[in-house]
């Protein structure tokens, strides 16, 4: 088994993130340091992550989290900022989120262990589709619409063709669903800031066909059995 999907079996982080601590020095095997992601792990190795000895997960956890605004999807944070696992502390297993929301971002969050299906969730090139729905400032016409539909560049990218809907609109502000499937850092925000609209408040409501519904602020759930065979089967 390579050791990122060794390390992500183990609920410690997704694939790319697991690339990323081998590169940097933080994995050893059997005591010594490996900064080559693409080396096999076998049965009997011990494999240490910032000193610590992780083993694979025998139980895979699929979890909805409902993030409020004013916490950081990242297993720590240098500026001490509440973390979202902090949410989660009564699950036993180790599990890291599927993705990122910013942390003025509230809504849905996948949490799993299967780092097979956060590295499927997160690769744009299966295009799942996350649905946000913002509330931004000022009137969006139908041209500044179009120009989300059609793709926008928010700083040397250029987003791919959105699905945009206008819920409602009044003088001061509009309520707006849009749904992308990559995940630049703070994509939404900067796409309604190229065309003047600056986001106010901003919610992930849906992962593909999986939705948030009534799940309260800060509460969480299991995954039906149904959600979770979509999610492999997308």
């Amino acid at each position: 088994m390579r050791i990122n999907k060794y390390i992500s079996t183990a609920g410690f982080a997704s694939r790319r993130k697991a690339d990323e601590l081998v590169i940097n020095g933080a994995v050893k095997v059997n005591g010594v340091t490996v900064k080559q992601p693409g080396i096999d792990v076998k049965d009997g190795d011990v494999v240490e992550v910032n000193g610590r000895k992780i083993d694979k997960a025998e139980r895979l956890v699929y979890i909805m989290l409902n993030k409020p605004v004013g916490y950081v999807t990242t297993a720590k944070d240098e500026k001490d900022r509440r973390i979202v696992s902090d949410l989660v502390m009564d699950v036993p297993e180790r599990i890291f989120p599927v993705g990122r929301l910013d942390y003025n971002t509230s809504g849905l969050l996948i949490m799993t262990n299967d780092g097979d299906l956060a590295y499927k969730m997160m690769h744009p090139k299966h295009k799942m589709y996350k649905t946000y729905r913002a509330t931004v400032q000022g009137i969006i016409s139908p041209e500044r619409v179009n120009k989300l539909r059609k793709g926008v560049d928010i700083g040397g990218f250029v987003t791919a063709p959105a699905k945009v809907n206008v819920i409602k609109q009044t003088e001061r502000f509009a309520i707006v669903e849009i749904s992308i499937y990559e995940g630049k850092n703070r994509q939404v925000r900067k796409m309604f800031a190229s065309v003047g609209n600056k986001v106010q408040e901003l919610e992930r409501v849906a992962i593909g066909e999986i939705y948030l519904a009534r799940l309260m602020t800060g509460h969480y759930r299991k995954l039906a059995p149904k959600e979770i065979e979509y999610l492999k089967g997308y």
